[in-house]
């Protein structure tokens, strides 16, 4: 039962893992914002000594990113979930987790 289980959620995490590709921008954009800025603050990173302009200027550019990205991942996995037979908790981590593969693998565990 559990094989059979499995086998209905290999196209939704090998559909997250296509769409974890272009989600490195949207995830690398977000580190940066973080560890240049709250991060920085609480003096868990360093910030970059040539980023002096504020968060206003990266938030203008990431938020369309952000928002171009949830606007593909967000419908795509809603329809993935209700044709998938498995209980909605383990579908949602299973596919994020597939989703955030690609930039793991890219760039590592900071």
């Amino acid at each position: 039962m559990k094989n059979e289980r499995m086998w209905k959620l290999r196209t939704p995490v090998a559909v997250n893992l296509l769409l974890g590709i272009p989600a490195i921008v949207p995830l690398f954009l977000a580190w940066y914002i973080m560890s240049n800025g709250p991060l920085a603050t609480l003096g868990w990173t360093r910030q970059d000594p040539n980023e002096n302009d504020g968060i206003l200027g990266w938030l203008v550019i990431a938020a369309p990113v952000f928002g171009l990205f949830g606007l593909i991942w967000g419908p795509a996995n809603v329809r993935m979930r209700r044709r998938t037979a498995v209980r909605a908790f383990r579908y949602w981590v299973v596919c994020t987790a597939a989703s955030l593969v690609p930039f793991f693998a890219i760039f590592g565990l900071f």
